[in-house]
């Protein structure tokens, strides 16, 4: 990862983070974004407008000049790292055709300097949450609109972003061995996002499976 990488637990350098973002992105083509991220664009005449698309399948717009993003159906501003990931994807989204071949943390650029520590905040925790409690996690899942995948003994792809899916993939442990999950991604996601943004969000879906999970 970048040695500037700003992590989840730096709210006031990531916000500085997204200011930056959204300077850069104020001088790119809006049409050309909207063909890079698979987003929508809508303008008036002015050239306001925003770009809409699904974020972690629930709808959002991405307002023109500011580039905050907001929740389509309650129009308030997503908090500061939902900012931030969605800012990365539209600096770094390059159209490149999903492979459906999926890879860990540590096939990522710079990604195997940090995968035990990726691992740690995110298979880890689940793995703790979860154990081999497949009916609470698949309830978990089922709120999250995870879809079921066939890899290892179970697995789950959600959809972060347009062109950013995550699979949640599970073994299940023994008597030996404990369940072991992990977080992997497709093949071609440097094309759409930088290693600390994929960061940002494998630790989204584990905070998000943690909080859709039954008492």
């Amino acid at each position: 990862m970048r040695k500037d990488f700003v992590s989840l637990d730096q709210p006031n350098q990531l916000a500085q983070r997204v200011q930056a973002l959204r300077h850069q992105l104020s001088a790119w083509d809006p049409q050309q974004l909207a063909t890079n991220t698979a987003t929508s664009l809508i303008r008036d005449h002015s050239g306001e407008g925003y770009f809409q698309f699904l974020y972690w399948q629930e709808a959002t717009l991405l307002n023109i000049p500011s580039f905050s993003a907001i929740s389509a159906n309650t129009k308030k501003e997503l908090g500061i790292a939902h900012q931030a990931l969605i800012l990365y994807y539209f600096i770094t989204a390059r159209p490149h055709p999903l492979t459906e071949k999926w890879i860990s943390f540590a096939e990522l650029p710079d990604g195997r300097f940090y995968t035990q520590a990726f691992q740690g905040y995110t298979g880890g925790v689940i793995r703790r949450h979860f154990e081999n409690q497949l009916d609470k996690l698949e309830e978990a899942v089922k709120k999250l609109n995870g879809v079921a995948y066939s890899f290892a003994d179970r697995a789950y792809l959600f959809w972060v972003l347009p062109r950013v899916p995550l699979l949640l993939v599970y073994w299940q442990g023994d008597e030996d061995f404990p369940p072991n999950y992990q977080i992997l991604f497709d093949a071609c996601v440097a094309s759409y996002l930088p290693t600390d943004a994929c960061a940002i969000a494998g630790s989204m879906l584990t905070k998000r499976l943690i909080a859709a999970s039954p008492l």
